[in-house]
């Protein structure tokens, strides 16, 4: 029970440090962002909401200005259901990447953080 309280705690903390300095995405044209949407499609983050790692890539991709879909696998069974069958474990940050027919599962918030920078670059 203790453990739990603390969990609870520090993932609160977490939040409110990560709302209080929350970066801004850049300034970008529309026909930018229509770009950026269109390297991104495919890709599903599967996260939590107070997860450290998850937090470090969420703030990633506001500073890219880039936005890829998003599943809270600790809330939504069915999503951690799909990220356990398909990843083959029940961690995030995990990015779901579907491109021509494959489906990949890419684990590590730096390597997701990285392959979305390459992307986009």
């Amino acid at each position: 029970m203790a453990m739990r309280i603390i969990r609870f705690f520090l993932g609160q903390c977490i939040l409110f440090f990560n709302w209080l300095t929350f970066p801004k995405p850049p300034q970008q044209s529309a026909a930018a962002q229509a770009q950026i949407v269109e390297q991104l499609k495919g890709l599903t983050l599967y996260h939590y909401r107070a997860c450290p790692f998850c937090v470090k890539v969420r703030r990633a991709l506001a500073r890219l200005g880039a936005s890829v879909a998003m599943v809270d696998a600790k809330r939504d069974t069915a999503a951690a259901e799909q990220l356990l069958a398909g990843g083959g474990r029940l961690k995030v940050p995990c990015l779901r990447i579907e491109q021509q027919g494959e489906v990949r599962w890419l684990y590590e918030s730096d390597d997701i953080i990285a392959f979305i920078e390459a992307k986009l670059s």
